[in-house]
């Protein structure tokens, strides 16, 4: 868009800002009644003894500002639960930044850590907010596909995308939307590249824990030479089923943890008080919650392919994550919004157009993506609607 064609008080770098196509289809869903399974947030309770924590820190009176970076006894816990799960060893006094969401927390690190015409790698399919923040910092992004069925990347291709313009390449493994859990190979494959070209690894690990058929989360923080290279984003959001709950944090290096403190003040201040005091006990959970909430999740995910396989669908089996990509090759429709619009509208249940994440639509006119972190209730309520297709 021109500077003459743009809205007369809007700035060039937010010109061509679209809304969230995932949120978007939320509202419609509930506009049409349909069943949502478009936005990645449980319709079921979160635990009871986290509400319950929370609760109590209300009636505690943490109701004030936090310190800016986050309440001391959080960070120790994010740090204790790293060392636990991961055998990192991470200063909660100078390398963990308590944020508002993982959302706030990958904006905080681009804006912080990235220039005007640096260049960032992103993996093609990706989720939709990786653009604008890249946008916001004045990056260019650099794509490197990810293939189906697998959705594996070629290291030549990966390769290629390097270069001395190189700032860093975003990661987020499990992948939303594909549900790719990059193996080891992989992840060292990318470490040797971030080192022969001095680039940054920022890596989405909100999908951490939930995993299947024998996939296992590798952070690459722990990978040889990666320590002080390596900035990590997380939440509590998907583990502990509380996404509205925006408390996330940064890991990184002293140095790097400076300047993206300094962006997290300016962003929002801090995170909400009560939620963080709570955000402890549930990083104190046993590990028999952390071996549990793979299969919590294995039995939705194979219940919502088995309704999308009966109806036409061809299903992308995820790895990790909880989402379902799928191709919709199969009913004739022009593109994947005009097929998710029918859905909402004339079947009642709503997905994501899988153009929403690509940087050119054409690219995902064949998908659609499906969650499954619903209720038994609704995936059957899904299934009955999905029905109705065939």
């Amino acid at each position: 868009m021109s500077v003459a064609a743009r809205p007369r008080f809007r700035s060039a770098r937010t010109a061509d800002f679209t809304e969230s196509v995932i949120r978007d289809m939320t509202r419609q869903a509930i506009a049409a009644g349909a069943v949502n399974l478009a936005q990645g947030f449980p319709d079921f309770p979160a635990p009871s003894w986290l509400k319950t924590a929370a609760a109590r820190a209300i009636e505690a009176d943490h109701n004030q500002y936090p310190i800016t970076w986050g309440i001391p006894p959080l960070r120790e816990a994010i740090a204790a639960k790293a060392r636990h799960h991961y055998g990192l060893e991470i200063d909660p006094a100078r390398e963990v930044t308590v944020v508002c969401g993982a959302t706030e927390g990958m904006a905080a690190v681009l804006l912080a850590l990235v220039d005007p015409g640096d260049e960032v790698i992103v993996f093609e399919p990706y989720y939709e907010n990786y653009h604008p923040d890249l946008q916001l910092c004045g990056a260019t992004r650099k794509l490197v596909t990810l293939h189906a069925p697998d959705w594996s990347f070629d290291p030549e291709e990966l390769r290629r995308a390097f270069s001395t313009k190189t700032k860093a390449i975003i990661i987020n493994s499990p992948n939303n939307p594909t549900g790719r859990v990059f193996s080891r190979e992989e992840l060292t494959l990318i470490a040797s590249l971030c080192q022969e070209f001095e680039a940054l690894c920022i890596t989405d690990e909100i999908y951490e824990h939930i995993v299947y058929d024998g996939a296992r989360h590798i952070p690459v923080m722990t990978l040889p030479g990666m320590r002080d290279r390596a900035v990590l984003v997380n939440s509590c959001s998907k583990t502990y089923s509380v996404t509205g709950w925006r408390v996330g944090w940064v890991l990184a290096n002293p140095d790097l943890t400076d300047g993206i403190r300094k962006v997290h003040d300016f962003l929002t201040v801090g995170a909400a008080t009560p939620l963080q005091y709570a955000a402890v006990e549930a990083l104190q959970a046993p590990d028999a919650y952390y071996n549990e909430l793979g299969d919590h999740y294995d039995w939705r995910r194979r219940k919502l392919e088995c309704y999308l396989t009966k109806a036409g669908f061809r299903c992308f089996t995820p790895s990790g994550a909880y989402y379902t990509m799928t191709d919709i090759s199969a009913f004739g429709f022009p593109d994947d919004t005009a097929f998710v619009q029918h859905l909402i509208h004339n079947i009642g249940l709503a997905g994501v157009p899988g153009s929403s994440f690509f940087s050119r639509p054409e690219l995902g006119h064949n998908y659609v993506r499906f969650c499954f972190c619903k209720k038994e209730e609704t995936l059957e309520a899904a299934g009955e609607r999905l029905a109705r297709l065939t």
